[in-house]
């Protein structure tokens, strides 16, 4: 069976293209960095999703040989020009501390009116599967949706409970893990890699 290396240790992200793989019928043992020897992983400087997504792949391919995936996702503000982007993860400044992210973005757009809060979520998914340029695929998924004025929800993590999908009344941390794999920006983009996974089976 095919093995392709997940570039991540988080569990949700293996889960989550498990069940893109699932549903595609597509037969693979997916690993993730915590099964592999551990090797340098190059800092996220990228000024793009897509430029962060196929570092981390390259990377994990070029220390493995393994057929590779990486995701770099974040949220983007249409008030806050495209803000916070790429340092989605850390911008309050310490990495990955959510609360801080969440309360920070809050208080940037008190003042922003409901018709100016528009918001994105974005995520970016790299392939590769050679040591070539063109033995890559690039992809990128967006959930287009608007920025809530106070959390709701216990699901989820990161900006989930402030995000409030188009269609929807309830933000995206309110929302079942079903339910938001069905629309989520990294299932649209693993959706999108479908096509290039199923040549490697």
């Amino acid at each position: 069976m095919t093995e392709l290396l997940v570039a991540s240790r988080n569990a949700k992200k293996l889960a989550e293209l498990r069940r893109v793989l699932d549903a595609a019928g597509l037969t693979m043992t997916l690993l993730s960095l915590g099964d592999v020897p551990a090797f340098d992983e190059a800092p996220e400087t990228g000024a793009t999703f897509e430029e962060n997504a196929l570092a981390k792949a390259r990377d994990a391919y070029t220390a493995t040989g393994l057929p590779a995936v990486a995701d770099d996702s974040g949220l983007t503000v249409e008030a806050l020009n495209g803000m916070p982007g790429v340092l989605s993860a850390r911008w309050a400044g310490a990495h990955g501390d959510d609360l801080a992210n969440l309360e920070l973005l809050l208080g940037q757009l008190r003042d922003v009116p409901d018709e100016r809060r528009g918001a994105a979520f974005v995520s970016a998914c790299a392939l590769v599967y050679g040591p070539g340029e063109q033995d890559a695929v690039v992809v990128r998924g967006e959930w287009p949706g608007v920025i809530a004025r106070e959390p709701r929800g216990e699901n989820g993590f990161g900006y989930d409970p402030i995000f409030v999908p188009d269609g929807s009344s309830r933000s995206a941390a309110e929302l079942s893990a079903a339910e938001k794999d069905a629309a989520s920006h990294r299932g649209r983009a693993l959706a999108l890699l479908v096509p290039a996974l199923r040549k490697l089976c």
